[in-house]
């Protein structure tokens, strides 16, 4: 594969000088130390970084689930972090996807059923079943969580997650709680994503060896950006080893 021009490509979200700080009983604790970061159209980006670097706090500002102390976050000309509640919740609904680590599937209704919570609000969804195939899992449409394997149901938050067709799709140690096989047919699914859809995607993890899937890697360290660089040529997700 080779590597996206980020250069040539348009920014669909940018953070600049973004500082996050929470308070902790006397002590305010810094997650983030004014990072600039910009997720350019089309592009698959992988943020690394150790566990406390600031990685899932970014995300949950850049995915408008929370402002930042200081500093912006722009989307579309308009700037997330002076955005209302009521604005927020339209851009989480209509731009972006998540997924996270654990899957947050309704254990009471089927695969198919836990897609379409997503599509019945969507303006231009994809058919739930059409995005579960696109997962692989077309053969498992009425099957309820509990009969599903952990990498199956990590792979119904994905279509749940694409089915709106979001431009952005933000996912948060996707693989985190999956096993090794589990974890690379999980990232196939994203790559798949990303290539067919055309859906800017950012992975965010812990796990350095999935970098090498990016176009572009930004590591995170103690709430800074200390190096980004870009993948002359890419690995494959069914290529990763860890």
């Amino acid at each position: 594969m080779t590597t996206r021009s980020a250069d040539s490509a348009k920014a669909v979200l940018e953070a600049r000088d973004v500082t996050r700080t929470y308070r902790m009983g006397e002590v305010d604790v810094h997650a983030l130390r004014g990072v600039d970061f910009a997720l350019f159209q089309g592009e698959f980006l992988v943020l690394v970084g150790a566990s406390g670097s600031g990685k899932s706090t970014l995300m949950n500002i850049l995915g408008g689930l929370d402002r930042p102390t200081s500093g912006s976050v722009l989307f579309d000309g308009k700037d997330l972090a002076r955005a209302g509640d009521r604005e927020l919740t339209e851009f989480r609904r209509r731009h972006v996807g998540f997924v996270f680590q654990f899957y947050n599937l309704m254990p009471s209704l089927t695969a198919r059923e836990n897609v379409a919570l997503v599509t019945e609000i969507a303006r231009d969804p994809l058919a739930p079943a059409e995005a579960l195939e696109m997962v692989g899992l077309g053969h498992r449409l009425d099957h309820f969580p509990s009969q599903l394997s952990g990498g199956e149901q990590q792979r119904v938050a994905v279509a749940r997650a694409i089915a709106k067709r979001p431009e952005i799709l933000l996912c948060d140690e996707p693989t985190g709680a999956l096993d090794y096989r589990s974890g690379v047919v999980v990232l196939e699914v994203i790559e798949r994503v990303n290539q067919e859809l055309g859906t800017t995607t950012a992975v965010i993890t812990h796990n350095a060896p999935i970098a090498a899937m990016a176009n572009r890697v930004v590591i995170l360290h103690d709430g800074e950006v200390e190096e980004e660089r870009r993948n002359e040529s890419r690995t494959p997700a069914s290529e990763i080893r860890w």
